[in-house]
């Protein structure tokens, strides 16, 4: 009986310690990136320029897509979908929206669409 005891407690030893290690989920996987990002933004279209040194971009998540929106008059970029690259960063793909690099502490944006232009060089 003693010997049915001790097999049966390193057996729930053992399935505890299975159920308790599971494999640490990557930050950006849970949309660590989602904020407010501020630096540099600028915006051109035709003759019209928007500039600004301490401007502001707030990322959000809308299903599988993700928004932009700029502060200062600047028109936002929206439905922007992302592949991971490297550990912690993503990288937008799609037609007429590649140009934009995240992670949890930077954000770049090298965007030309419809001759507009959209520029950032963020932090958090």
């Amino acid at each position: 009986m003693k010997k049915t005891v001790q097999i049966f407690s390193m057996l729930l030893i053992a399935l505890t310690v299975m159920v308790s290690c599971k494999k640490d989920t990557d930050p950006a996987d849970r949309d660590f990136f989602v904020g407010t990002y501020k630096g540099s933004v600028s915006y051109r279209s035709g003759q019209n320029t928007i500039t600004s040194s301490d401007g502001k971009v707030t990322v959000s998540k809308v299903g599988e897509t993700y928004n932009f929106y700029f502060g200062n008059n600047i028109p936002d970029i929206t439905g922007v979908k992302f592949e991971k690259k490297g550990d912690n960063s993503y990288v937008s793909i799609g037609s007429g929206l590649t140009g934009i690099s995240i992670d949890a502490s930077n954000l770049t944006i090298r965007v030309a669409k419809d001759s507009q232009i959209w520029t950032a060089d963020c932090t958090r």
